[in-house]
């Protein structure tokens, strides 16, 4: 059965910092550690900036949801923005941005994007290790 943890975060690059510890957090709590908690809150790092700084909804709310199911974790970023639709660039070496999708698609085993009826969710898929697969998992509450 699958359990899965959902957040919300003020649209603001001062809450980032943020998602990235109760990501970190919720994974630690899962038993996934190590380069697979890089890439996660790594994915989750730049997919929660990449909302936070291309919504163009005031006042919005980023849902954030980790879902371990079995050997996957998906990893969703949901804005209300639902026509800012997510466009990996070719950023050059001097640039300070536009690197976030491309280090999604390193770190990720596929992502993609959907978009809802009243937002767009950008996610991430990964691949647990046999070691983490089984790890020690909560009961759901």
């Amino acid at each position: 059965m699958p359990i899965s943890e959902t957040f919300h975060i003020p649209r603001h690059k001062s809450h980032i910092p943020t998602a990235r510890q109760r990501v970190r957090r919720t994974l630690v709590g899962w038993g996934i550690t190590g380069e697979l908690a890089d890439a996660v809150t790594l994915s989750a790092n730049e997919l929660a900036t990449n909302a936070v700084t291309h919504c163009r909804v005031s006042c919005a709310r980023i849902r954030i949801t980790l879902t371990l199911d079995g050997p996957e974790l998906v990893l969703e970023v949901s804005d209300p923005d639902r026509d800012g639709l997510p466009r990996p660039r070719d950023s050059a070496p001097d640039q300070e941005s536009g690197r976030g999708l491309a280090l999604v698609a390193a770190s990720a085993d596929s992502w993609g994007y959907r978009q809802d009826p009243y937002t767009k969710c950008v996610w991430a898929r990964f691949t647990l290790a046999q070691k983490q697969a089984g790890a020690r998992v909560p009961v759901p509450s």
